[in-house]
């Protein structure tokens, strides 16, 4: 089992920044974020393995930074030009090939 702990979020302007954290019990191989927003499907943001392989979606792509600190089990979200559509719920995920993790999810609001 483990457990992920999310810190991060609010409320920013447009163009603005935030940066999540996510905090995993131990280690894992691959670590990332998702996001939901209202009446839409849960989508991948952005994903970090453990050896720093990264992968994000295409709506993020240099706007958003995904890093990782595996002496502390943590990964990063370092988000840049937030948009009025990066409102969601931000999931933070834990998985390997069998298992999948989530954190309880912060808010993040875009708006003026």
């Amino acid at each position: 089992q483990v457990q992920l702990v999310e810190s991060g979020g609010g409320l920013v302007q447009p163009g603005g920044s935030l940066r999540l954290s996510c905090a995993a019990s131990r280690s894992i191989f691959s670590m990332g974020w998702y996001r939901q927003a209202p009446g839409k499907r849960r989508e991948l943001v952005a994903a970090i393995t453990r050896d720093l392989s990264t992968n994000y979606a295409d709506s993020v792509k240099g706007r958003f930074t995904i890093s990782r600190d595996n002496a502390k089990n943590t990964v990063y979200l370092q988000m840049n030009s937030l948009k009025f559509e990066d409102t969601a719920v931000y999931y933070c995920h834990a998985g390997t090939a069998q298992y999948d993790y989530w954190g309880q999810g912060t808010q993040v609001t875009v708006s003026s």
